[in-house]
């Protein structure tokens, strides 16, 4: 079967789990369920910097539950303790396609990254804020972590940086309350988010 091209990285096993192959996986986000409910992962081992050192190969999955803020599973043709430890570090990945459903008001985290997040607390009109390159956890709820973008010197869309040449980034709480409008399809996110926080 053909790597699909739409994976995303959800956790890595860290160890093995009771002494028939189990595996013990620690999900990257809040948003485990995924590997609750998809019986067909993907592995492959990432360097620290996240270079890809594998293939990615396709595994089946025949049982899987939560334990304790992990996820235990049995891989199918992993039948014992050291065929499961030599899996530790390994990456888990499911395709984006065969993520369940999410319900109207939710939304996986990987399908906000890449969104062009707008400012509406300005009353002349949606000030861009910049896009979304990664949304974190807090512990209380999800974060938007924004890299800034403006107009340049030729009026064309650019990120903003800093004296060091960094791009600047604005960090935007990821609730009802501040965030009340997501186009998924459109990739737009409007908040009343001040621009100049």
């Amino acid at each position: 079967m053909a790597t699909p091209e739409d994976l995303v990285e959800l956790g890595r096993i860290v160890s093995a789990y009771g002494v028939r192959g189990m595996i013990k996986v620690q999900p990257h986000s809040a948003q485990e369920s995924i590997l609750l409910n998809v019986n067909e992962w993907w592995l492959a081992r990432l360097s620290r910097s996240g270079v890809q050192q594998e293939p990615h190969r396709l595994v089946r999955v025949s049982r899987v539950r939560e334990h304790a803020g992990s996820i235990v599973a049995q891989l199918e043709g992993c039948d014992d303790r050291d065929q499961a430890e030599a899996l530790k570090g390994t990456s888990v990945f499911v395709s984006r396609a065969g993520f369940p459903s999410a319900s109207d008001d939710e939304f996986y985290w990987v399908d906000l990254i890449g969104c062009s997040v707008f400012s509406t607390a300005d009353s002349s009109g949606p000030v861009l804020l910049g896009l979304v390159r990664e949304v974190s956890d807090n512990g209380a709820h999800a974060v938007l972590h924004i890299d800034r973008q403006g107009l340049d010197e030729q009026g064309k869309v650019a990120f903003l940086t800093d004296d060091k040449g960094r791009v600047k980034e604005i960090l935007v709480p990821f609730v009802q309350a501040h965030v009340p409008f997501v186009d998924i399809q459109q990739k737009r996110i409007e908040t009343d988010w001040p621009a100049d926080f």
